[in-house]
């Protein structure tokens, strides 16, 4: 199969669990430091090889278009305050990648996004990457799961180890372990609890997915609350093909949350050069 070039990001959800705040601003919008959570998600599909976005959208959600866009009035008063650092990083945001933006038609469902963009991504291999789902790693998350299917040639998940609280919030990999990195996926138990759960290998956000994946999205009825949901696709694709897992390493921030998005902020921030040494010293004296 062809070189992974494509990955779709879907962003049309309401944002519930951020409510109020994303009842104007995008979730996928929401600073980590300096930069949208939605730039992380760009940046390492990027990093991975991939040269078109493609973002699932909706009408109500217009700053994520706007955000990787030109922006003359800016640029022209950067340039003409002499602030090179920023104007660079500015123009970085608007050449980083090709963006197609699609506007989201369909049932509830994270499928429902994924199938919207089959007329983008034609007959080809692809990515899927939440836009509210953040790897941090050495060697970016879709590297790590594009050489597996690159091995392999059938569709690839992201795979994580999770402790029992985890089993509550993850669907959890039942399979057999082919080597260290790899697994060949059997089924996952959605949010199984310690008791019941298989392994403790979370399937986490990330996909690598293969063309036929769409025909079983247009065949797999609705699930869960009435949406049309990708696992269930994935899972009667299986029924054709082996469906693999990659264990990534890095560390996981669920930014879609309050405590995943404030922990990224807080790990990622004592990292940053222009302020890791002050968030240090606050973190240290700060009595609750």
């Amino acid at each position: 199969m062809g070189v992974i070039k494509k990955v779709v990001i879907p962003t049309a959800g309401f944002g519930t669990r951020f409510l109020p705040i994303t009842k104007a601003q995008p979730k996928e919008m929401l600073p980590i430091i300096d930069k949208p959570v939605i730039q992380y998600i760009v940046e390492e599909a990027v990093a991975s090889g991939i040269e078109t976005i493609i973002i699932v959208t909706s009408q109500s959600k217009r700053s994520l278009e706007d955000y990787f866009n030109f922006n003359f009035e800016l640029e022209n008063y950067l340039e003409k305050t002499q602030k090179k650092e920023l104007l660079s990083q500015i123009r970085h945001v608007t050449k980083i990648a090709n963006f197609v933006y699609i506007h989201q038609k369909g049932p509830y469902g994270n499928g429902t996004p994924v199938l919207n963009a089959r007329a983008v991504v034609g007959d080809e291999p692809f990515a899927v990457v939440w836009g509210d789902d953040l790897l941090i790693s050495d060697k970016p998350r879709l590297k790590q799961l594009i050489e597996i299917f690159q091995e392999y040639q059938s569709p690839v998940l992201t795979a994580y180890p999770v402790d029992s609280e985890g089993t509550k919030k993850y669907g959890i990999i039942e399979g057999e372990k082919i080597n260290s990195k790899v697994i060949r996926v059997e089924g996952i138990v959605e949010k199984p609890g310690p008791w019941r759960a298989p392994s403790r290998i979370a399937a986490i956000g990330g996909y690598i997915l293969t063309p036929d994946i769409f025909d079983a999205l247009e065949k797999t009825q609705p699930g869960k609350n009435n949406e049309l949901w990708l696992v269930d696709a994935i899972f009667k694709l299986s029924q054709k093909r082996t469906i693999y897992a990659c264990l990534v390493d890095g560390k996981h921030y669920d930014v879609g949350s309050k405590i995943g998005w404030l922990k990224a902020n807080i790990e990622l921030g004592l990292k940053h050069p222009q302020i890791k040494k002050e968030l240090k010293k606050y973190l240290k004296d700060i009595r609750i």
